[in-house]
């Protein structure tokens, strides 16, 4: 079990995440759109992977339920590129 002090950590970088959202978007004459997708992806996927790790406990659980998370959201992400083309 983390202490209060880890997660009082994780809550302040999870809020520096947020704002790096607001950065990419509310400049574009230093970040283009594409650049504010991306980096707002790879946020999104750091602050899931801090949520999932530390508030729902996942970094405590064996390899076997993290693999089986892994393997949940690859075929979540896979349905949705999916559905991304059949609107196409």
């Amino acid at each position: 079990m983390a202490s209060i002090r880890t997660y009082s950590l994780i809550y302040v970088a999870l809020l520096l995440l947020a704002t790096g959202k607001f950065v990419f978007f509310h400049f574009p004459d230093i970040f283009t759109y594409e650049m504010a997708i991306i980096g707002t992806m790879i946020l999104a996927a750091i602050k899931v992977s801090l949520i999932a790790g530390y508030f729902q406990h996942l970094k405590d659980e064996p390899r076997s339920i993290t693999y089986m998370m892994l393997t949940a959201a690859f075929m979540v992400v896979l349905l949705t590129l999916a559905a991304g083309y059949s609107i196409q």
